[in-house]
C-alpha cells in the first residue's frame, strides 16, 4: 500500500498553475510490467499499420509516435495499475471526494526521430466544454529534452485556464491551440515519476533525438462522468474509483495479483 503524501504547496501548485511533478513514485518492478506491455503493443501496432500499407493513422505516426489506447480491458496488470493507491491518492488530492477513470493510453516516441507533439490542451480533443480532468502521466524511462519529454505551460503564463478551440496541423493531424511564444516547462524526471496537469493545461513535447525509445503510460480521470455533446453515450470510460469520498474501485493487491 502507498504510503504517498501530496503536499499543500502541491496541491496549490495544481489548483492554481494547473500541474504538479512527483518523483520517483512507481517502483521499478511496477514499470518493468508496465514497459513490457508497452512494447507488446508498439509491436502489434506497427504489425497492424504494415498490413494496412500505413505510414499515418490519425495522430500514430510508424516507428516514429504512438498514442495506444484503452487497452486496460485485455490486460489485467492495467486494469489493476489504474486503481493504484497513488493514482487514488493523488485523485483525491486534484479532483476530491469523486473519481472516475475516463482514459488510459501508452504514449510512445520512437528513437532517432520520434516526432513533437503540439501545443494542447487535452480538452481539446474532448471539443466541447465539460469539467476538465486530471492527467497523470507515469514516465516509464527516465525523460529530459533529448528524447521527447513533455512541456507544461503554467495557468499563469497561459493567461487562460478554459478550453480554447483548436485547429488541426497539417502533416501531423496535432490538434494545435497555442500559438505563443513561450516554451513551457520541461518535465526532467526520473522513470517511475508522474507529471499531473490539468487536462485545461497547454503542453507540448519535444522530438525523441536519443537513441531509445521514450514510452509513457498516461491515465486520465474525471470528478464526474463525461458524455458525448449529445447528453447520451460516454465519451470515453467511467469506471468508478472514488465515490463520495470512499474507494470503490477493487482493492489494491499489487500490479501483477488479482
Amino acid at each position: 500500500m502507498s504510503t504517498l503524501v501530496i503536499t499543500q504547496a502541491q496541491r496549490t501548485q495544481y489548483h492554481e498553475e494547473g500541474y504538479l511533478l512527483l518523483e520517483n513514485v512507481v517502483p521499478d518492478s511496477e514499470l518493468n510490467i508496465l514497459r513490457d506491455i508497452c512494447d507488446r503493443l508498439v509491436e502489434e501496432t506497427d504489425c497492424q499499420m504494415g498490413r494496412n500499407g500505413q505510414a499515418t493513422s490519425g495522430i500514430n505516426h510508424l516507428q516514429r509516435r504512438y498514442f495506444i489506447a484503452n487497452r486496460h480491458k485485455n490486460n489485467p496488470p492495467l486494469q489493476r495499475y489504474i486503481f493504484h493507491p497513488i493514482l487514488e491518492a493523488i485523485c483525491r488530492a486534484t479532483l476530491g471526494d469523486n473519481a472516475y477513470l475516463f482514459w488510459e493510453q501508452f504514449v510512445v516516441k520512437g528513437p532517432d526521430r520520434g516526432l513533437k507533439f503540439g501545443w494542447h490542451q487535452d480538452s481539446g480533443y474532448v471539443g466541447f466544454d465539460h469539467d476538465p480532468y486530471m492527467s497523470c502521466w507515469l514516465a516509464l524511462d527516465d525523460v529530459n529534452e533529448e528524447n521527447g519529454t513533455v512541456y507544461i505551460l503554467p495557468f499563469s503564463r497561459a493567461g487562460v485556464r478554459q478550453r480554447q478551440e483548436h485547429i488541426v496541423e497539417e502533416g501531423t493531424n496535432d490538434k494545435i491551440g497555442y500559438f505563443g511564444d513561450d516554451p513551457g516547462v520541461p518535465i526532467v524526471a526520473p522513470a517511475g515519476s508522474i507529471a499531473v496537469f490539468s487536462s485545461v493545461s497547454f503542453h507540448r513535447s519535444s522530438p525523441n533525438t536519443s537513441p531509445h525509445p521514450r514510452r509513457v503510460y498516461l491515465t486520465q480521470y474525471s470528478g464526474s462522468v463525461i458524455l458525448r455533446q449529445d447528453g447520451k453515450q460516454l465519451w470515453g470510460n467511467a469506471l468508478s474509483f472514488i465515490r463520495d469520498g470512499h474507494r470503490v474501485a477493487p482493492e489494491w493487491s499489487g500490479i501483477n495479483e488479482l
